[in-house]
């Protein structure tokens, strides 16, 4: 089994990924990966992707071997199927965060073991776990929880992700920075209800989380001022939060002052720094079930 996206899994695996998560977190004196390796390759630079693969991987009693763009022979021309099938000779799993999806295709495509998603341009799952994991630990099952600024990669993960655990998601976007509709369609499979909108104060307005992102993320760097500009009523501080008692996510890093305010970001509603926590929790009970 790969894990390229959040709906890879079924909803009964995915609740079994949580559950282990949980477990995991209250308790790493077992080794359940003992003497298994786990192959990462990053084309994007991380700070948490990196570190919670390598030390999650240490306390299940395995081993993480990084591998960047120029320390193997993917940067220099080998084909991603050439890749896929030599990792597989050595290691127990392959993580790879990359520039194109389709890149993530390929390596599951030719490889005889699991690969999972660190990210990509269109998905981000392993982020999907911490967030699930934050909010059913913070507010329960029966969780409201808003998107509120630009569809991205981790937007969409998140919306299934959520409509999976049948939480009620509203996504707030700029109509030119919506999301794709077959990510809603994706969503409708699920129990969780998904409402569109481009009004942000509709999104917020009786939600027990309120999650954003960057506003500028790798790639789009050419798009800057024309995103602030249309992002801008989508910033995330306490005039928006007003009259709600909702907690508020971020996958980080943050652009503290763009698509959120350092009050907000480091006050009394923040989970930020758990849900950074439960990035290692999470991905070890996806490691834990697939490895």
């Amino acid at each position: 089994m790969h894990f390229l996206t959040v709906d890879d899994l079924t909803p009964t695996e995915l609740d079994s990924v949580l559950t282990s998560a949980r477990d995991l977190k209250g308790d790493y004196a077992g080794t359940p990966l003992a003497d298994r390796s786990l192959a990462m390759l990053f084309e994007k630079a991380s700070t948490r992707t990196r570190v919670s693969f390598e030390v999650g991987m240490t306390k299940l009693g395995g081993h993480a071997v990084f591998l960047g763009k120029e320390d193997i022979q993917l940067g220099r021309g080998e084909p991603v199927k050439d890749t896929a099938r030599a990792l597989a000779c050595y290691a127990d799993a392959v993580m790879a965060r990359v520039d194109d999806h389709e890149t993530l295709e390929t390596l599951a495509a030719y490889s005889s073991i699991p690969v999972v998603n660190g990210l990509s341009d269109e998905a981000h799952p392993v982020q999907t776990l911490a967030d699930l994991l934050t909010v059913e630990e913070v507010v329960g099952d029966d969780a409201s929880v808003a998107w509120v600024g630009d569809g991205n990669n981790v937007a969409a993960s998140f919306t299934v992700g959520a409509a999976m655990r049948g939480h009620d998601v509203t996504v707030a976007t700029p109509a030119e920075y919506a999301l794709d509709d077959g990510v809603f369609d994706r969503a409708s499979d699920y129990p969780g209800t998904v409402t569109a909108t481009t009004d942000p104060e509709e999104a917020v307005a009786g939600a027990d989380v309120v999650y954003t992102d960057v506003w500028v993320s790798m790639g789009d760097e050419d798009e800057r001022e024309q995103r602030l500009d249309a992002l801008q009523p989508y910033q995330v501080n306490e005039e928006l939060l007003a009259g709600t008692d909702a907690k508020v996510m971020h996958c980080l890093p943050a652009h503290r002052g763009e698509e959120i305010t350092e009050d907000v970001l480091e006050g009394e509603r923040s989970l930020v720094w758990r849900q950074a926590e439960n990035r290692m929790h999470g991905q070890n009970g996806l490691l834990v079930q697939l490895v």
